[in-house]
């Protein structure tokens, strides 16, 4: 049984987890657990599996009526947890994050089932911080975690990203013929995430002219929130070699197509870019727990493999600094160079060979 959800960041990773279990046992019986209303309920089975959802949600950093419902969901999350879980019966049961994966990993616990989570971020989150004590092995992708987490159950497997990913710089050919692009001009990727990032659209709005003049070929996933809204701040401009789209389906071809990618620093993307071992630049978003995205940057950044712009001053260099990157092979060289160890491409395997020790042991 796998849980967690909420973002791509967390739906993916375990999507992967589970492909690489029906990958080494495919007769083994898989179920999801979600967040009723979040992106898991529609993902997960477009993936093929079955999802129950819990009906719980986050809290919010203030006071608020959802927030007065917030232990009624708990309390009634944690019952249907232990229900579900006595009708499945599961050998293991694996935590990815998001809201649905602390109630039905502490139900797990209760009934003294072998449990495993995964932490995707450099700076660990709350839900997998209250878990860690209970849970009998945690999954990590960054150094430093034993500050978190009890040592002995650390497992340094990187995170899993969806396979296509990892076999995305062999498609160099048929990415740009995919985008109708030619390989003698530059191109840049800009992403920022399956719902968008307001920060990056403005950017782009602000520096589109400066990378039409220059001739560089862009693919731009705007989100579904800022989709239309980016069209119309668009007319009127030059967008023959610019690819604007709401949802990147195709995320194996635009890393494949593109020569320099503008990114927030959520785990997943930055576990993508490391295996395609892209020259990147990373914007994290401060709208999130922790400010775990700005840590994530910065672990690369010590490592001179990507380079960090701050939100706030994104709209105004974040364009020049795509262009100046653009020009500067050596630096580019660089950052791949020095990113390319940090990619994990067989962490689905290795976390599904954990779950696997845990059912024998």
């Amino acid at each position: 049984m796998i849980s967690g959800g909420g973002t791509g960041g967390h739906v993916y990773p375990a999507i992967a987890i589970a492909n690489a279990l029906r990958e080494q046992h495919p007769d083994c019986e898989i179920i999801f657990v979600g967040a009723l209303g979040k992106m898991e309920m529609e993902k997960v089975p477009q993936a093929g599996y079955e999802i129950i959802g819990l009906n719980i949600t986050g809290i919010q950093r203030k006071l608020t009526l959802r927030n007065l419902m917030w232990p009624y969901k708990l309390l009634a999350s944690l019952f249907r947890a232990e229900k579900v879980l006595k009708q499945f019966n599961p050998d293991v049961v694996i935590g990815v994050g998001g809201y649905a994966s602390g109630p039905l990993l502490y139900a797990a616990t209760r009934q003294k089932r072998p449990t495993l989570i995964e932490e995707q971020n450099s700076y660990a989150g709350l839900t997998n911080k209250w878990l860690a004590p209970r849970v009998d092995k945690i999954c990590v992708a960054y150094d430093g975690l034993e500050t978190f987490f009890p040592k002995e159950k650390l497992v340094f497997t990187g995170n899993p990203v969806r396979q296509d990913i990892v076999q995305a710089e062999e498609k160099r050919d048929e990415a740009l013929a995919h985008f109708g692009f030619t390989a003698d001009k530059k191109t840049v990727l800009i992403i920022g995430g399956s719902l968008g990032a307001r920060t990056l659209n403005e950017a782009m709005v602000a520096g589109l002219p400066k990378l039409i003049e220059q001739d560089v070929q862009v693919i731009w996933q705007s989100g579904r929130f800022y989709f239309e809204e980016m069209k119309t701040r668009t007319e009127g401009l030059d967008l023959s070699q610019v690819r604007l789209v709401e949802f990147l389906r195709e995320m194996d071809l635009a890393y494949a197509a593109a020569d320099v990618v503008i990114s927030r620093a959520g785990a997943l993307s930055v576990s993508e870019i490391a295996i395609v071992q892209k020259p990147c630049i990373l914007v994290p978003s401060p709208n999130v727990a922790e400010d775990h995205q700005t840590k994530n940057a910065r672990a690369l950044v010590s490592k001179d493999a990507a380079l960090l712009v701050k939100d706030v001053e994104a709209k105004e260099v974040l364009i020049d600094g795509a262009l100046m990157l653009l020009d500067n092979e050596e630096k580019q060289a660089l950052l791949r160079k020095n990113i390319a160890p940090l990619g994990k491409p067989h962490a689905a395997e290795t976390i599904a060979n954990e779950v696997l020790s845990l059912i024998k042991r």
